[in-house]
């Protein structure tokens, strides 16, 4: 199943109404190469060969930093549909190995839709990740099209599948049928029978993974991605990196802003990831955070939160023994409830969702929770599985050094469940499972975000997001460094606060990114 611990996309929710278009160029299209954007700075484009505490880069050669996008029409894939309108896809050729620039390389899928700016007017490209790890930029910004329509006014927006993502060599680590089979285990095991199964599970999607990617497997974290970011910032044609990362996408941003401080132009991170967690205070963070919605939600029902949290908790108990049956011949087991019930907590206007899916369920129907879990999960009508999930877990697995034991991991639920009662166990057990007997070793404990000679990056936080906790952000400010991070605060619900809607909060996002107005930090919207 697809994990909601630790971060997530932005289309958590959104997902269950976003469609896209695949990578790759198409066989018609306008034909221009590189852009020509050329930013909104005079000063000259960096070196992509920088190098981080993860390994060092050798600059990559003037046959990738000069080669011509073909730009054309997207296509439709397996998981979604080509996109309307003027959207247009091409690929991008990055060094499978950022050590060994010269040998192989793999394919990038970008795509785009142009400025509707001409002449100095026009500021550049606009990068956009959206979060996962795993998620499709390809898929999710031509559904956020309209969201961003201001910002197309001065940028070409343009997203992408990073490596092991969808249309970008993108992984696929067991079949639909192993994956529907899997997700009749105990996420919370209770017995050493569960536990065995639990941990065996987790080595066979490992191994899984390890034989759809290759050597990929070694060569699609992080730091590789920020890497070929700089890259498709050169071959577009542009001074200076303009970035918006959301979720996961913080960290991304962090990341490159500190292997390339002086390329930074204006960047916006959305719904901050601590830097300075590790992947057990992650979970953690995240049991707050999700809790912390849950009371939110509780209250704004009439329902005492401490009286509803149990009453909940209790009914993930019943699951537990006794799934519940739902449409077409399914059950709702314990896991996938949780997961229902977590997918409406990332949005405000989702919360009459859970409230009329959670009446469902204690009536004895899981029909509403189990197609919420589907939405997250990545599941259709047909049975048919999306691979978001697995490039999730390619990439944070490369990520994260930290590998906790089952030993470690039962000392710890204790505190766990103290956090939060519904989410605690299933989020300390997943720092177990996730990365477990996983084929490659992790590069960092947390990652190095400090960004010393930085343009200003604005952080947005939200004191009620539920899968990125508001305290991240001010932690990512203080890691940038001084002068570097500048706060913006929204008191909202939801995961991500730019795409909330709030007046507020866009018009300062706006302001930054269009006119590079930077706002006086620790500025509050609400």
């Amino acid at each position: 199943m697809a994990r909601w611990g630790r971060w997530t996309a932005l289309g958590a929710a959104a997902a269950l109404l976003a469609t896209g278009c695949g990578g790759g160029s198409g066989a018609s299209g306008d034909g221009d190469g590189s852009g020509d954007g050329r930013g909104s700075t005079a000063d000259a484009p960096a070196s992509t060969g920088s190098s981080a505490t993860t390994g060092a880069a050798i600059a990559p050669p003037a046959s990738l930093t000069g080669q011509k996008l073909h730009w054309g029409r997207c296509k439709d894939t397996t998981d979604s549909a080509a996109p309307d309108g003027d959207w247009q896809c091409a690929t991008l050729k990055t060094p499978l190995d950022w050590s060994r620039p010269d040998g192989d390389t793999i394919g990038i899928a970008l795509v785009r839709a142009r400025s509707r700016a001409s002449g100095g007017d026009r500021a550049g490209s606009l990068l956009v990740n959206f979060g996962g790890p795993g998620g499709s930029g390809v898929s999710t910004l031509p559904a956020f099209g309209p969201t961003f329509s201001t910002l197309r006014e001065h940028y070409d927006l343009v997203s992408w599948d990073p490596r092991s993502v969808g249309a970008s060599e993108g992984v696929r680590c067991r079949s639909d049928k192993e994956i529907q089979a899997a997700e009749s285990l105990d996420y919370t095991p209770d017995t050493p029978e569960e536990e065995r199964a639990f941990f065996q599970d987790a080595t066979g999607f490992g191994k899984g993974c390890a034989k759809a990617a290759g050597k990929l497997m070694a060569h699609a974290s992080t730091t590789d991605t920020a890497r070929d970011m700089d890259l498709m910032r050169q071959v577009l044609g542009d001074r200076k990196m303009h970035y918006f990362g959301i979720s996961y996408g913080t960290e991304l941003g962090g990341v490159y802003a500190h292997l390339f401080p002086k390329n930074v132009g204006r960047v916006v991170l959305d719904a901050v990831v601590d830097p300075t967690a590790d992947a057990v205070g992650h979970a953690q963070n995240q049991a707050r955070g999700f809790q912390r919605a849950l009371d939110d939600y509780l209250e704004s029902t009439g329902e005492d939160p401490k009286k509803g949290t149990r009453e909940i908790a209790d009914l993930l108990d019943r699951l537990d023994a006794a799934p519940l049956p739902a449409s077409g011949g399914r059950r709702l087991t314990q896991t996938l409830a949780l997961t229902g019930i977590v997918v409406p907590l990332y949005s405000e206007q989702s919360w009459p969702r859970l409230t009329s899916a959670l009446a469902a369920a204690k009536d004895g129907d899981g029909t509403e929770l189990l197609a919420l879990a589907d939405g997250y999960n990545d599941r259709d009508s047909s049975g048919h599985y999306g691979t978001s999930a697995h490039a999730q877990r390619v990439i944070s697995c490369l990520d994260d050094r930290q590998r906790p034991t089952a030993e470690a991991t039962k000392k710890r639920l204790a505190e766990f469940e103290k956090i939060s009662p519904v989410f605690g166990d299933f989020l300390g057990w997943d720092t177990a499972g996730w990365c477990h007997d996983w084929p490659v070793a992790g590069q960092y404990d947390t990652p190095e975000v400090s960004a010393a000679g930085s343009a200003p990056i604005l952080l947005v936080g939200n004191t009620g997001d539920p899968a990125t906790p508001y305290e991240g952000a001010r932690k990512m400010a203080d890691e940038l460094g001084k002068g570097v991070g500048v706060l913006l605060t929204w008191k909202g619900e939801g995961h991500g606060a730019y795409t909330s809607g709030n007046a507020c909060v866009a018009s300062t996002v706006n302001a930054y990114l269009l006119k590079g107005t930077v706002p006086k930090d620790g500025k509050v919207c609400s």
